[in-house]
């Protein structure tokens, strides 16, 4: 018979689904994971002859179809031509119409990274001289909209199934294996296996989807489907579903035959279900390894078995503790979880946290790769964010290791309680027949006989009630006394507790391997920086020969504020100069700012500040011409950027001018 869900796990229902919702739909789509680390023609160019071709570098290997890369001139037609091809390694390019006319032309890109993450980004250059275009470059995304959501909450789900999995499963055979006979167990494991199979195929859904147009209309696109199972994310979907279909024969039997046996049998089934448990499990786990981050980038070969242990041991602590937390709160009276399983899971979570410190500090590591990458990039910001969740269950499992020490004391006078009913039952049937007896009729032997013919299945049906009131009420006084007991209530509220926190780190989790790496970004923004000009301490003769790019770092103090400003200023000589401004944000991409304002000082002669307002071209982009620089010399520049209606700074370079 189906069972009513306790009102607090009811509530933790709640509460998981509330941060599940919370932390999904405020978190932004999927970040590019393969950034875009050099493009020829650069971003922002002039270039004097219409290239043959385009060409994109990114940070790793990426995968194309016919629609990934385009150029589009400014009036929004597209000028590119056959298929994008890769040219070497991580490049890629795309062939041109010959005879372009001078203008400016926008690149735009969308490509599936290593780690199976969508990128989708776009950037302007020129021929012979810049001029307005029809096409829009904000920051464009990849993985968005409803589908992105989608896409996010089935990831959440088939982790949050897998931890349940895993760990409910572990939990019953080392630290309770009495509990394979809870209904309420079967059900958490049953439901785990459900919600990890049914994310799957939603996965697989919605991969093509996700990874291309972003339409709801695509998801049910059977060639879409047919492409997605030729990739490495979708191989590894496939080998998650087989592998599923084994975790069903593991879980038949851990909750049929083997809480039947007794004994040697039960010993032996036991270590075979340990194998058998921990190769699907692992298996499962390398199903992500193998297919996200840590194929790729720094180390695969050591960060994906490295990946496979965080992820059992996470299952294994967060999994247990969702399964201690459902017998603590459904176990029947008659099988109550015992002292010796709370002193397991707590020795085998200690060790699982171990675990997950030690591979955790070193994939932190590999995606972040600088102490600056904490706190300067959303990776970073979101791993510091789950470092204080881990810090706060571990303090709070602290707490229920010692609310299990408390409960032991407790384990001899419940066990004395729950004895003296059955005396009770011994003689109750007794009793009864007694009482048939008397109330039947007749004094003679003849009228005993007959009134103990008539009355023998009333007295049977008497007894099987007397019998089951009895056991009611014995069940309702053990349940009590186990509730009056305050070690046991409290190792309830503090798994309760740590079951809460677990929730939100699942869900941190969950956009963290949404996000861009750490190292990946820093890589990225540099190279984008160092790709487009000279830098400021570029030697005086190079600057006579060409344009001068002074790169200044920004932060208006407001929300988004954060960005880098780029001055290109050619042929940096006196006399008038053609001046471009460039704002990025700090992972590189195009940053369009209400105001960006310039101004020239010459102190040393005491001239100026001579003011230039630049015309907006495009998105993070301005440009001047015939900027006048009147003698040569050290000149300050100065350029004042304006992030909203009350945000602003300015900020500024000396260089060599003329």
């Amino acid at each position: 018979m189906t069972q009513t869900i306790a009102p607090r796990v009811r509530m933790l229902v709640l509460l998981f689904l509330a941060v599940t919702g919370a932390l999904l739909t405020g978190a932004a789509p999927a970040s590019a994971h393969a950034a875009l680390t050099g493009s020829d023609p650069a971003q922002g160019v002039v270039v004097d002859k219409a290239p043959t071709q385009v060409s994109l570098t990114f940070s790793e290997t990426v995968s194309l179809n016919d629609e990934s890369l385009r150029v589009l001139d400014p009036k929004g037609t597209r000028v590119d031509t056959g298929k994008p091809s890769e040219v070497s390694g991580t490049t890629y390019a795309v062939q041109l119409h010959s005879g372009l006319p001078d203008g400016t032309y926008t690149v735009t890109y969308q490509v599936v990274s290593a780690d199976s993450h969508p990128v989708a980004g776009a950037y302007t250059f020129s021929i012979g001289s810049p001029s307005e275009t029809s096409v829009s470059v904000s920051d464009r995304t990849a993985g968005g909209g409803v589908v992105g959501w989608l896409y996010g909450f089935g990831r959440y789900l088939s982790y949050a199934g897998f931890i349940v999995l895993a760990g409910g499963a572990a939990f019953v055979l080392v630290c309770w294996q009495r509990g394979s006979g809870v209904r309420a167990l079967q059900r958490l494991v049953v439901s785990g296996w459900v919600a990890m199979t049914a994310a799957t195929l939603f996965l697989l859904l919605l991969r093509g989807s996700y990874t291309g147009s972003g339409k709801i209309g695509d998801i049910f696109d059977l060639a879409l489907l047919g492409d997605v199972l030729q990739t490495k994310t979708g191989a590894a979907l496939v080998s998650r579903l087989l592998l599923l279909a084994a975790a069903a024969l593991f879980i038949a039997v851990l909750f049929g035959a083997y809480d039947k046996r007794e004994g040697d049998e039960k010993r032996d089934l036991t270590f075979g279900l340990a194998i058998g448990g921990t190769v699907v499990a692992a298996g499962l786990a390398a199903s992500w390894a193998m297919a996200e981050h840590a194929s790729t980038g720094l180390q695969p070969g050591i960060a994906m078995p490295v990946d496979v242990l965080h992820l059992l041991a996470v299952a294994t602590w967060l999994g247990g503790l969702t399964a201690l937390l459902v017998a603590l709160f459904r176990a029947p009276a008659d099988r109550p979880v015992d002292t010796a399983a709370a002193r397991r899971f707590s020795r085998l979570a200690f060790g699982s946290v171990l675990v997950v410190v030690a591979t955790g500090t070193y994939q932190s590591w590999r995606q972040l790769g600088s102490w600056s990458a904490f706190t300067d990039t959303r990776y970073g910001q979101l791993l510091l964010v789950k470092i204080g969740l881990v810090a706060l269950l571990v303090g709070i499992a602290s707490i229920s290791r010692r609310w299990t020490a408390r409960l032991a004391d407790t384990a001899v006078e419940e066990a004395a309680a729950t004895s003296a009913p059955e005396k009770e039952h011994v003689t109750a049937p007794a009793a009864t027949s007694d009482a048939a007896g008397q109330t039947s009729g007749g004094t003679g032997p003849d009228a005993n006989v007959t009134g103990s013919s008539a009355s023998a299945p009333a007295d049977t049906e008497r007894a099987a009630q007397l019998a089951r009131q009895r056991a009611a009420v014995d069940a309702t006084r053990q349940k009590r006394l186990r509730n009056s007991d305050t070690g046991r209530s409290g190792l309830r509220r503090s798994v309760l507790a740590e079951a809460g926190v677990a929730v939100v780190v699942l869900a941190v989790t969950t956009v963290l391997t949404s996000t861009e790496p750490g190292r990946t970004e820093q890589e990225a923004a540099a190279a984008n920086r160092s790709s487009s000009a000279s830098s400021a301490n570029s030697d005086p003769a190079d600057s006579a020969s060409g344009a001068l790019t002074l790169d200044m770092s920004f932060d208006t103090g407001g929300t988004d504020g954060k960005g880098v400003v780029s001055v290109d200023l050619d042929p940096a000589r006196t006399g008038p100069n053609e001046m471009h401004v460039y704002v990025t944000r700090p992972n590189g991409r195009a940053f369009d700012v209400p105001e960006v304002k310039v101004a020239f000082t010459l102190e040393a002669k005491k001239i100026g500040p001579l003011p230039v307002a630049p015309d907006h071209i495009t998105t993070g982009h301005w440009s001047a011409n015939g900027v006048q620089i009147p003698v040569a010399g050290e000149w300050e520049v100065a350029v004042t950027v304006r992030t909203s209606d009350i945000d602003q700074v300015t900020v500024s370079k000396n260089a060599q001018i003329g």
